[in-house]
């Protein structure tokens, strides 16, 4: 089984981040990138079944500026048996730009499984799993929680707003993978040190013209101080009142 995890390089949830003087990018001066974490569940849920389908390759591929092999040496040091970099300047802002340049990967691959996290914690518009979905003519199971195959098929537990879904699909399929679905390995010592010397494979991303642009950035208000309505019992009225009033949370 040949399966394709695509990942994405995101700023550290930790980090502080500061508007740059252009006022429409993110300043990158000393911000630790990450593996976005939806991701993570989806490498990993590669690896295991990898580890069930003796035989399987797993590989990982990443869409963005020369920073971003970062990631796939953490994908390497995790178990992936393949990374590719598709190179661009800047990280795509549009999703269906993101999503055809995956989809040129992923054709020339012809994987049984794409996998992906159901969103960046960066952006968070969950567009990507769909979009390359619909490029590729594969069925799509998006935030899913639970997965099992069998044989050319696959059946999804997929997380709704009003409980769960149980879904089946034929293979190859796109699955965008939701916290839950396991617990992402920490990478070996070895799988380190061997990601370290690995030589990165390159290609160029071809990404064509967005056509989404950020008109600027800016920084949310600065909270209000907190408001003391009293002390013990007799201030429970006061307080509900702001909490309906001006709150409006209840």
């Amino acid at each position: 089984m040949k399966i394709l995890v695509c990942i994405k390089q995101v700023p550290d949830t930790e980090a502080l981040l500061r508007i740059a003087a252009d006022q429409i990018t993110i300043s990158v001066a000393g911000v630790k990138f990450i593996l976005n974490p939806y991701d993570e569940y989806a490498l990993e849920e590669a690896l295991r079944i990898k580890e069930a389908n003796p035989g399987s390759l797993v590989r990982a591929v990443t869409l963005g500026p020369a920073r971003c092999a970062e990631v796939l040496r953490n994908a390497a040091a995790m178990g992936a048996d393949e990374v590719l970099h598709l190179s661009a300047d800047e990280p795509a802002l549009d999703g269906l730009a993101a999503a055809r340049a995956l989809s040129r990967a992923a054709a020339s691959f012809s994987p049984d499984l794409i996998l992906l996290g159901k969103e960046s914690i960066d952006d968070g518009n969950m567009q990507v799993g769909p979009m390359l979905a619909e490029l590729l003519g594969l069925p799509c199971l998006t935030v899913v929680t639970r997965l099992t195959l069998a044989g050319a098929s696959l059946s999804a537990e997929c997380e709704r707003d009003d409980g769960t879904a149980l879904f089946e699909a034929p293979l190859p399929a796109v699955v965008t993978c939701q916290k839950g679905l396991n617990e992402p390995r920490y990478p070996s010592i070895r799988g380190k040190m061997a990601a370290m010397e690995m030589a990165i494979p390159e290609e160029p991303a071809a990404l064509e013209a967005g056509r989404l642009r950020i008109a600027s950035l800016i920084p949310p208000p600065a909270r209000a101080g907190g408001r003391n309505v009293g002390e013990g019992a007799a201030a429970v009225p006061e307080l509900i009142r702001l909490l309906h009033t001006e709150a409006r949370v209840i």
